[in-house]
């Protein structure tokens, strides 16, 4: 008696078989191109706090001031496109509430304009596309993605080299869990400047090329595992001057024991890492999990199906005369 598969069968069957194909297609394929840094971004962070700075309107150091930090990121896409790299153009500001909002960023008290481009894949410096500062390390403004519970060599452009940031366990940012990683940065000479010699303690002469200091009493970096997405930020900037071949600090230029990112900069990083996170979960774990699971389900009961076949209708007996 001959056997036929029914519709349903072959269709679970074939359904069943394209799942389980395309579940370690998302996990081996999709979900490692998703792992690549943006290059349309822009994004505006904001730390403050409270720190003393040099007025030069005064001639003298004010303490006890609300210091805020801002930097703005912003993707070159048309150059991101042409050299396959990330490329962002990085504006970075500090301000008291003297000079905000500032019409014109020279009217803060520190500003710089940075160009960071790295390997979308890896998050490596590239030295390429017009690149300044020539920079170094395996973290900058995010983290590679694959965040590991390990130390990192975090690049402080201030410092001009980079910082070993520790992993410090977990924290939560406005309800979301990241990464922590803390460091410091002993006082170290970063250049020169010339000034008054009566600033730095030579009245005698007129000006003298004084010594730029600088460190960090505390680095602390909150960041999401999967995007390596910076959800919180808090530096110790010191920044001050010595008088050639001088011990001591002689003058503060900029001093802060902690300035964090503002709540609502915190919320919006949070808001970014999740939604980020969530996609590239969906395609590398979620998916390919579920994916396999059902099709395997469907694969089988189609094979089952298929093997059984359907009974065909008796027929009916031939009568003869």
């Amino acid at each position: 008696m001959r056997r036929t598969a029914s519709p349903l069968s072959l269709a679970l069957l074939g359904a069943g078989v394209f799942l389980l194909v395309l579940a370690p297609l998302l996990a081996w394929y999709v979900e490692p191109r998703a792992k690549r840094t943006p290059v349309d971004v822009d994004v505006t962070t904001v730390f403050t706090g409270t720190g003393s700075y040099f007025d030069t309107s005064r001639i003298k150091t004010v303490g006890n001031t609300k210091l805020t930090i801002t930097r703005q990121v912003r993707g070159d896409v048309a150059d991101s496109e042409k050299s396959g790299r990330a490329v962002w153009d990085v504006s970075t500001s500090v301000d008291t509430d003297a000079t905000l909002p500032a019409a014109d960023t020279h009217d803060s008290l520190q500003w710089t304009l940075e160009r960071w481009v790295t390997d979308r894949r890896t998050n490596e410096p590239v030295h390429c596309c017009g690149e300044q500062p020539t920079f170094d390390g395996e973290a900058y403004l995010k983290f590679p993605f694959g965040v590991q519970k390990r130390s990192y060599r975090w690049w402080d452009n201030t410092l001009g080299s980079t910082v070993r940031l520790r992993f410090a366990g977990t924290r939560k940012i406005q309800g979301y869990e990241g990464y922590r990683f803390t460091g410091a940065v002993e006082p170290a000479k970063t250049g020169t400047r010339l000034v008054p010699g009566r600033l730095v303690g030579l009245p005698k002469r007129s000006q003298v090329l004084a010594e730029e200091w600088y460190a960090n009493h505390g680095i602390e970096l909150v960041v999401d595992r999967r995007t390596g997405r910076i959800v919180n930020a808090a530096i110790g900037p010191r920044k001050t001057l010595r008088a050639p071949g001088g011990k001591r600090d002689k003058v503060v230029l900029l001093d802060s024991r902690r300035l964090e990112f503002t709540p609502a900069t915190q919320r919006a990083q949070v808001e970014l890492a999740s939604s980020d996170s969530d996609r590239l979960k969906l395609v590398g774990e979620t998916l390919p999990m579920g994916g396999g699971g059902a099709g395997g389900l469907l694969a089988v009961a189609g094979a089952v199906l298929v093997a059984r076949g359907r009974e065909p209708r008796t027929a009916p007996p031939v009568i003869t005369m």
